[in-house]
């Protein structure tokens, strides 16, 4: 029986709920990742408040620091870190193309040089998987090999057939249990290998499928076609995840392929930069045109960032060198993703996808649409807060 009861359809779009053993997840729904068992910054209880229903966590980071041992003696992730709702591990795949000059692969596993201290991490298939599990992931991931945009296609070929073989000895240790496993599909940037690689990974009978290996610097376009290619081969019945994507245009146009879920770093990582995602495109608060701006983020958010706060005052914090506007941008833009998917949820069910999704690439374009073709009906994304969200608290740094 699969975990994800599909509750409406507008085209290919779709929304539903996945089950977990931590609870449900409302899709289409972005994760925020939180790569070393935290969201930078960000206390649990404010995470969820700002309407996310699971995080990420990697596996590989932290096998490394502060260790497998030390977490399941701490009774596992959800208790280590506090946040007891759903969780999707990694299994470090990306990583054999964002640290390639410290990783090597062969056969039987992966190996990493830690970025940390230079120890030396050896990762079979059957090793991710364990490990996942050990941590207490709800979602567990195979371990995968993606490729770099610009490799060439013997390269891309040869990694995506031992994907194939990876995913097969994953299938076998999976503990099962409430537990659900997640294979994922790659092909490089063919669609013929792209088709054949979904149809394969298919096969296998996973919880879910993940469409990887994109979104590494490819065009856009190209980034479309490709996962077109693989969600016309993946089950209707099982959850679909884009690995890597948090752009609104991207995340709005991969719900329109059948992408169920999703994550980035964008939210805390442009935060950190001093840029807001808001609607209109981002803000960028560190330039002087805010000195003055006496206007929150914007209108009607109901983050603390919004609530609280001014422009001037969140680009005063930045100029300070303050931590509170990091903090502060963050629970923004992850507040910010969290309502544009629970905006997409909502207009799937009614049937207005397409016009939410033009509605608001009109308003990141700069376009004024009020008196355009495009449904004046649909809300902005921060008319409400997420349904099923709490209130965003007004004071910042509790804990649960």
């Amino acid at each position: 029986m699969s975990a994800l009861t599909v509750d409406g359809r507008d085209g290919a779009a779709r929304t539903g709920r996945l089950r977990t053993a931590h609870g449900e997840v409302r899709t289409p729904a972005f994760m925020p990742v939180g790569t070393h068992a935290t969201v930078k910054s960000l206390d649990p209880d404010e995470v969820r408040a700002c309407g996310a229903d699971i995080v990420l966590c990697n596996a590989y980071h932290l096998a490394l620091r502060p260790g497998v041992d030390l977490i399941e003696r701490a009774g596992g992730l959800h208790s280590f870190m506090g946040w007891q709702g759903p969780i999707l591990t990694d299994s470090g795949g990306f990583q054999l193309v964002s640290l390639s000059r410290v990783t090597a692969v062969d056969e039987d596993a992966a190996t990493f040089v830690s970025p940390y201290d230079g120890t030396r991490l050896r990762v079979s298939p059957e090793d991710a998987v364990g490990l996942q599990a050990r941590l207490g992931g709800d979602i567990v991931m195979c371990l995968d090999q993606p490729v770099a945009w610009g490799s060439d296609a013997t390269t891309a070929l040869a990694a995506t057939a031992r994907t194939h073989r990876w995913a097969a000895r994953c299938r076998e240790v999976h503990p099962g249990g409430d537990r659900l496993l997640f294979g994922i599909c790659q092909g490089g940037f063919d669609a013929s290998a792209r088709a054949a690689s979904a149809r394969k990974i298919a096969s296998l009978d996973f919880d879910g499928i993940a469409v990887g290996g994109l979104s590494v610097g490819e065009p856009v376009d190209l980034m479309e076609a490709m996962t077109a290619t693989s969600v016309a081969e993946l089950p209707d019945d099982r959850p679909r995840y884009f690995m890597g994507l948090g752009t609104d245009n991207e995340l709005l146009a991969m719900v329109a392929l059948g992408i169920d879920m999703f994550d980035c770093v964008a939210p805390t990582r442009l935060a950190r930069t001093g840029a807001a995602m808001t609607p209109d495109g981002r803000l960028v608060l560190r330039r002087a045109a805010f000195r003055d701006d006496l206007r929150p983020l914007v209108e009607g958010c109901p983050c603390p960032a919004c609530r609280r706060f001014s422009r001037a005052y969140l680009r005063h914090l930045f100029a300070a060198g303050e931590i509170l506007g990091h903090r502060l941008l963050s629970l923004h833009n992850v507040a910010h993703l969290s309502a544009l998917m629970a905006g997409a949820r909502n207009a799937i069910g009614r049937g207005g996808f397409e016009s939410f999704r033009a509605t608001t690439e009109a308003r990141l374009r700069g376009a004024d649409a009020s008196g355009s073709e495009l449904d004046d009906s649909v809300s902005p994304p921060y008319a409400s807060p997420p349904a099923g969200s709490a209130q965003i608290p007004g004071t910042l740094g509790r804990r649960g």
